[in-house]
């Protein structure tokens, strides 16, 4: 692998509770390439959130830490996008306010209001949603809600994207098409990419490691696993690939041995 552009070093948490405290994670090691695409998978509880958002700088590491390009991550930051289940878009704006307002936040007196305009319009076509530029989320599909959110997540010009479940809402048909989507929009860009998912095709299909969550309390990384696919990668070819489907089974055999022996 390349020089590290992303790397969580002795990353542990706990949160208080009624009974004292919580670990939830520990001893999370792990280091990311520029460009890399991992996803995280695992049962529910076993922090794979709480990564997301100690990374996020949501959450502050009780041990250890996160670097990103040598500077520590301490706090929420333009260059860590974050991409929910729920899109969270604001009801009132229309679809091209609502990435005006990331647009503004992150490049007020950066870039004059002539080039804001022209790099919002670039990010509504990179995500398919030129079309529905003046419509107002209550008047789009949850597949074209999430496009926006990708879309204002992408227009902030992160060095690390970071989604959580982005799809985990949506149709099975709707999902396919923004895997597609984000396939093509990660060859384009070149983003580093961290993703949440409970799905074993979406994890195989999108990623260039695999990061296995153990059970929780006490979270750490189970194993990480290697998609040695070629990119660009399509769906109805890798179905008769036998590759594609040697990893499926690797996840799901390790999914299933930790369901076998829960932690105590």
């Amino acid at each position: 692998m390349n020089i590290a552009h992303l790397e969580l070093s002795g990353v542990g948490i706990s949160f208080p509770t009624d009974k004292g405290l919580y670990c939830a994670l520990q001893n999370v090691n792990l280091k990311i390439a520029k460009g890399e695409f991992v996803s995280l998978i695992g049962h529910s509880g076993c922090g794979k959130s709480t990564v997301l958002n100690i990374v996020a700088g949501l959450y502050q590491a009780t041990t250890g830490g996160v670097i990103l390009d040598s500077r520590e991550v301490n706090s929420p930051g333009p260059e860590r996008a974050v991409v929910f289940q729920n899109h969270s878009l604001l009801p009132w704006l229309t679809c091209y306010q609502n990435i005006e307002l990331a647009v503004r936040q992150v490049f007020q007196g950066q870039k004059s209001r002539t080039e804001m305009r022209e790099w919002i319009e670039h990010n509504l076509d990179l995500v398919h949603m030129s079309h529905a530029r003046d419509k107002r989320p209550s008047e789009i599909s949850g597949g074209m809600k999430q496009r926006i959110g990708i879309g204002r997540a992408l227009a902030m010009q992160p060095k690390v994207l970071l989604m959580d479940e982005p799809f985990g809402a949506l149709d099975a048909l709707t999902r396919a098409h923004l895997q597609d989507s984000l396939m093509e929009i990660h060859a384009e860009l070149g983003n580093t990419v961290i993703m949440i998912t409970h799905d074993v095709d979406e994890a195989v299909l999108l990623s260039d490691r695999i990061v296995m969550m153990s059970n929780g309390p006490a979270a750490s990384i189970g194993e990480i696993l290697q998609v040695g696919l070629e990119r660009p990668r399509d769906r109805m070819a890798l179905a008769h690939d036998p590759r594609y489907h040697e990893y499926r089974a690797a996840v799901l055999e390790f999914l299933y041995q930790k369901q076998q022996r829960p932690a105590a």
